[in-house]
């Protein structure tokens, strides 16, 4: 079931990338130390490269599958799950050498601005071929890229005791057209795994004011979206950064929890975490 995703929310996430392009530049432009620890094992400077490596593929996944790739060794691209996405990751650290936070900025918003010139004038459903075979809405492709800037900001301001606020609008799209819009055109392999699957049927409904609520289900290995209304087991009231956080580790379960941000509620709020098992994200 694909959902269409309009013309509005491309311009939107269009906007949204290149302005928050802008901020991560300014940002870089202030570090005093590069080599400074922003997340459990890279630097400021490292960090900032790995959101340019994502920039420089995305140059080439939005011209489509028969476009060569900007970095060598990216076989396992088509067949990636969540587990192995950190190899890629790795692969591209290690071609991107630069670590100049003035000349990686510079590399990233070229790098962005071609992405957005050519997003221009797609469709905004038009399926990308992205890691592990999934498909993704142009606008999600999009909105993934907008996530990574954010949560890597966040993660380089707070290592530069810089200020780095995340817009919740610019998250909810990260949810609404990635996260739902990949989830509709098919997620290839990337939950590949040999843990077992729920026996049951779990749906959780993903619900904020800053997107159109989703009710995503798990069943038999199998992950889609059904539209909000129908038998839910979860109901997922929360706010976008906070949420994001959380999944991507930045945050933990309690406290997003315990400041009221992230709200279980449901007939079996219990199954959360056997959902959230299968369909999950890197940390």
């Amino acid at each position: 079931m694909a959902a269409p995703v309009t013309s509005d929310q491309l311009q939107s996430a269009r906007r949204a990338v290149d302005k928050a392009t802008r901020r991560f530049g300014d940002l870089l432009s202030d570090v005093s130390d590069p080599a400074a620890m922003a997340t459990r094992d890279w630097t400021v400077a490292d960090t900032a490269a790995h959101v340019a490596t994502i920039a420089r593929l995305y140059t080439a996944l939005v011209r489509g599958p028969r476009e060569p790739l900007p970095f060598d060794g990216m076989d396992g691209l088509r067949t990636a799950t969540v587990d192995t996405v950190a190899d890629l990751n790795e692969v591209m650290l290690g071609q991107f050498r630069e670590r100049d936070p003035a000349e990686i900025a510079a590399a990233l918003r070229a790098d962005v601005a071609d992405v957005l010139e050519v997003s221009a004038g797609a469709e905004p459903g038009e399926p990308v071929h992205w890691l592990g075979g999934a498909r993704v809405p142009m606008a999600g492709l999009l909105a993934h890229l907008l996530n990574e800037i954010q949560l890597h900001g966040r993660d380089i301001a707070r290592a530069s005791r810089a200020d780095w606020t995340i817009p919740p609008g610019d998250i909810g799209m990260f949810f609404e057209l990635f996260v739902a819009g990949m989830t509709r055109n098919g997620l290839g392999h990337l939950l590949d795994s040999t843990a077992p699957p729920p026996r049951r049927r779990v749906a959780v409904e993903f619900r904020s004011r800053h997107m159109t609520p989703v009710t995503i289900v798990l069943q038999d290995r199998r992950v889609f979206v059904e539209e909000p209304g129908g038998d839910v087991d979860v109901r997922l009231t929360f706010d976008p950064p906070a949420l994001s956080l959380m999944l991507f580790g930045r945050i933990s379960k309690a406290r997003a929890l315990l400041s009221g941000r992230v709200v279980v509620r449901g007939r079996r709020p219990w199954l959360l975490p056997v959902f959230m098992r299968t369909v999950r994200f890197p940390g």
